[in-house]
């Protein structure tokens, strides 16, 4: 059978349910090069549920697709000027009378249907999707919010108070992608599993979801990073600017940007690969960074280091930052996430907020017997921060924190505020960010880790790491 060379789909494509997927991936089948043309929202009308570039995000995440593109004018002029060898329609467009057909006669081109239709609608799925999120399953940590004598009024208040904030992020930039497989069965030739992709959608993670957040919940972000040269930096960059992130991505040829990649097939992992290098970044690098966000910091508020290990934050660097900032009257939270046995928090010396995990802890005090609070204690006593949030997983967040002039420090715990957590890729993220902005914006230690958490609560109880917004805290506040 010959091969086509250039095939092209178009529709309105609001979710990707399953039956797009087929139709993506019969249309591949047909030639060596598939283009899909998202119709915009000015020729959808009222067919667009959600907006164009969001519907255009989706198609560009599926692995079948090699270029995606807005579509804003009729279909018979974009076939005339992209002459498509095949146009490729679902089978319910059979019978129907199909514009297309006209276009292609004038060069040969063939208008293919196949069976791309499904039993659900994209709306059905969108309204799942919104069902899907249980809010029942959150609940507020009521006795901890009266021992602190904490009201719901002044935490809305707070939360409004986040849009006269300017941030500064600065980390590892990370992208997620999770490919989802179909399993064909065990290879005939040796003990391995064979299947196959069916489906890509990537995330922004790493530093780049912490800015991502500030901007969500309101504040002005500048983010920092450094990245590789390649088609995962101008995937970042898109969704960055689409997420309102002002950034500023350092181009280091000596390394890949950040890819996470895991192989899923029936709602198991299958296989994890890292694309990354762990390298610390030159030292010309490092002067670059740090010109770069010195000029952002007279303005700014809050400076936030989002530390994965990967070398973007190497200790020179981190110290004339904390410098700078400290020069300046901007307030400094940490967070250092530890891969293996990497990983130090207490790295980030005398700064107002580090939240690591207990792993995290014991990993930079070298303590693996002592009660939680020796640790945080031990912790604070290695670092000398102002404040401590110990995330402890399931089992909720231990606040250690202590004034200037107090010889004692304070310590309270708050459970896990969702019974029914979905996802905890992200619930770190979102509760650095939350809690450092509450502090920002004068807020209380007890004021920024309740906020924190209900942060936290809301990121848990979905799929995927999203953006998340003031409203949505409100919301649960309300």
């Amino acid at each position: 059978m010959r091969k086509f060379t250039l095939v092209l789909v178009t529709g309105h494509f609001n979710i990707l349910h399953p039956g797009h997927l087929r139709l993506f991936h019969s249309a591949k089948e047909l030639g060596n090069r598939l283009i899909v043309g998202v119709l915009s929202d000015r020729v959808s009308g009222s067919a667009a549920l959600i907006p164009e570039n969001l519907r255009l995000e989706g198609v560009r995440s599926n692995i079948y697709v090699n270029e995606a593109f807005i579509v804003d004018e009729p279909i018979q002029d974009l076939i005339s000027k992209l002459r498509p060898d095949i146009v490729v329609k679902g089978k319910e467009h059979e019978l129907l009378q199909n514009i297309e057909s006209a276009a292609l006669e004038h060069y040969g081109g063939r208008l293919i249907f196949t069976s791309g239709e499904s039993i659900f609608s994209s709306l059905d799925l969108i309204q799942r999707e919104f069902k899907a999120f249980d809010r029942l399953s959150i609940r507020l940590p009521l006795e901890f919010l009266n021992r602190h004598n904490i009201g719901k009024e002044r935490l809305i208040k707070l939360l409004k108070n986040f849009k006269n904030l300017k941030i500064c992020v600065i980390g590892d930039l990370i992208i997620d992608e999770y490919i989802t497989c179909e399993p064909l069965g065990m290879s005939q030739e040796d003990p391995t599993i064979v299947v196959i992709p069916v489906d890509c959608t990537r995330f922004l993670g790493g530093a780049g979801i912490v800015a991502s957040h500030a901007v969500g919940l309101g504040a002005e972000v500048k983010f920092f990073s450094v990245s590789g040269n390649d088609i995962t930096r101008e995937f970042a960059l898109e969704v960055l600017a689409s997420s309102g992130v002002d950034a500023c991505l350092l181009v280091d040829n000596n390394r890949p940007t950040t890819l996470k990649q895991r192989y899923r097939s029936k709602g198991k992992s299958l296989l994890r690969v890292s694309n990354l290098h762990q390298g610390t970044i030159s030292a010309d690098l490092q002067k670059k960074l740090i010109s770069e966000v010195e000029k952002s910091l007279g303005d700014a508020d809050l400076l936030v280091f989002s530390d994965f290990n990967y070398g973007c934050l190497p200790q020179p660097l981190v110290d004339q930052l904390i410098l700078l900032a400290k020069s300046r009257g901007v307030m400094i939270a940490a967070d250092s996430q530890s891969s293996s046995q990497v990983g130090d928090i207490s790295r980030f010396k005398q700064i107002d907020l580090i939240t690591p995990t207990e792993r995290e802890a014991r990993i930079s005090t070298r303590n693996r017997e002592d009660g939680l609070v020796i640790l945080a204690e031990k912790l604070k006593d290695q670092a000398q921060p102002k404040h401590i949030l110990l995330k402890l997983g399931e089992e909720g967040l231990l606040v250690h924190t202590g004034c200037e002039q107090d010889k004692f420090w304070s310590t309270d715990k708050i459970e896990a505020l969702n019974s029914a957590p979905k996802d905890v890729a992200g619930a770190g993220d979102s509760l650095l960010i939350t809690s450092a902005m509450t502090l920002a914006c004068k807020g209380t230690i007890w004021e920024a880790a309740c906020l924190g958490s209900i942060a936290a609560a809301v990121q848990v109880g979905r799929l995927g790491n999203i953006q998340i917004r003031t409203e949505e805290l409100i919301k649960e506040l309300s």
